[in-house]
């Protein structure tokens, strides 16, 4: 099989659930229509959190300082943590001209030699892929020679978004780790999760739970995940998609190949962590798991509606607008229903099909969905008298203008809002937000100007 990959492929993905709906495949990509982050990006972002791997970036460094460090994702593994350490080829116009492979062979012998990862991850970016440096070759080499895994990413960003990214990657796995190791020992209940990436420490909110119902997380993608592990994903009994819709693709080829069938979860808030913990029981199908995860879920509401109790009379009436993007367009919109918060309006602009018709349902006939909320966001702050807006940082000047609370709640927030323990974190955020006087006083006018 060749490393190359055909983007097409990728583009026509059998599994979507909105696909025999359409005419036509989803849409191809543009060339230089990257808003919002590159495939070179989206590549990165899901195969960083592999921390006990060196990620080497074989192009021009600022592909480095775009991606690098974007989202903090925690880990616990005990070596090396490579996702603090950023290593490139950086690679000149010379380069350009004569080639940038001789640069890429002295990269990886460095790294091999000096800091011994697990594996490295070599990435093409656009310049390197444009002169066309064999990176196949030369990670076939150096993994013979220097007998670790030496993998090859082709995602450059011209080829398309973000999501497209996190295909490639998935598939990069899929062909040079998944399936090239045996477990030391196989369970009933071994689950892999796949596009959960552990941002702000979301994966551990709920790890500890699926322990304590004997569920062994065998693998995951990626979040405090291990190269050894995901080289023996295929032993799973079941594979768990964390809201990722963009790696549909990986999951239906592991069951054609390894017969592991796939559930898609949420693990925001409380509705959906409850649903999420007992999908996985019944798709595992012993009876004694399933009942006792009814239990374990019956006295996990229990304590989080104690620890509500606080926060919901603060919290009666107030209505919030959520921008944030893909499957955080209805997750969160659900946590914060959950909470007695009324969502009046969540960006779908960079949604699949699925995440629009799931947000659709969570806010019902009444509710927006915005297609660009840089510009709408604004109005239907007055229009629909909302209290709080959750977003990303750059829409924080859009609350303080309007004088509203506001909340971060991108990649880049600082606590995690995953399952039972991340929603009560998530209440005490809002109620701070709403008694912090900052966003009244930094939107009104200069005494002069009254």
């Amino acid at each position: 099989m060749t490393a190359k990959l055909n983007i097409k492929d990728f583009l026509d993905e059998p599994a979507c659930a909105h696909n025999s709906q359409k005419a036509a495949p989803c849409s191809a990509p543009k060339p230089g229509a990257t808003s919002g982050g590159c495939a070179f990006e989206g590549a990165q972002i899901s195969l960083f959190p592999y921390a006990d791997a060196a990620h080497l970036v074989h192009g021009p460094i600022t592909c480095v300082g775009a991606s690098w460090e974007t989202r903090a994702t925690h880990t616990s593994w005990a070596g090396k943590d490579f996702t603090q350490m950023g290593f490139t080829t950086d690679v000149s116009l010379n380069d350009v001209i004569f080639s940038g492979e001789e640069k890429l062979q002295h990269a990886i012998a460095q790294i091999a030699a000096d800091y011994t990862p697990q594996a490295i991850f070599v990435y093409s970016t656009c310049v390197t892929a444009l002169i066309g440096d064999d990176l196949d070759q030369i990670c076939r080499v150096a993994q013979e020679t220097y007998a670790i895994p030496v993998i090859p990413v082709h995602a450059p960003g011209f080829v398309g978004g973000k999501n497209l990214g996190s295909r490639l990657a998935g598939e990069t796995l899929l062909r040079h780790l998944v399936g090239t190791k045996e477990p030391e020992y196989v369970t009933p209940f071994d689950i892999n999760l796949i596009g959960e990436y552990n941002v702000t420490g979301d994966m551990w909110q709920y790890t500890p739970l699926l322990e304590e119902l004997g569920i062994r997380l065998l693998a995951t993608l990626s979040g405090d995940g291990r190269i050894e592990s995901i080289r023996t994903a295929h032993r799973a009994q079941l594979n768990v998609i964390v809201c990722a819709k963009s790696l549909i693709s990986f999951t239906r080829k592991m069951e054609e190949e390894y017969g592991i069938p796939w559930i898609s979860q949420s693990f925001y808030g409380k509705r959906d962590t409850s649903a999420a913990l007992l999908s996985i029981a019944e798709a595992l199908g012993n009876r004694d798991l399933i009942e006792r995860t009814r239990l374990l879920i019956e006295r996990e509401e229990a304590r989080l509606e104690e620890s509500l109790l606080p926060y919901r009379k603060l919290f009666a009436g107030k209505k919030a607008i959520l921008n944030t993007g893909g499957n955080k367009s209805w997750s969160i919109a659900a946590a914060l229903q959950d909470l007695g918060i009324e969502v009046v309006a969540t960006s779908v602009g960079k949604a699949t099909a699925a995440d629009k018709e799931k947000a659709k349902a969570y806010l019902g006939a009444d509710g927006v969905l915005m297609q660009s909320p840089g510009a709408e966001q604004a109005p239907l702050i007055e229009e629909k008298g909302a209290h709080l807006l959750l977003a990303g940082g750059r829409s924080l000047y859009t609350a303080l203008k309007k004088q509203i609370a506001f909340i971060d709640v991108n990649q880049e927030k600082k606590r995690s809002y995953g399952a039972y323990a991340g929603l009560l974190n998530l209440a005490e955020d809002i109620k701070n937000a709403l008694e912090n006087p900052v966003f009244t006083l930094a939107g009104r006018k200069a005494p002069w100007e009254e």
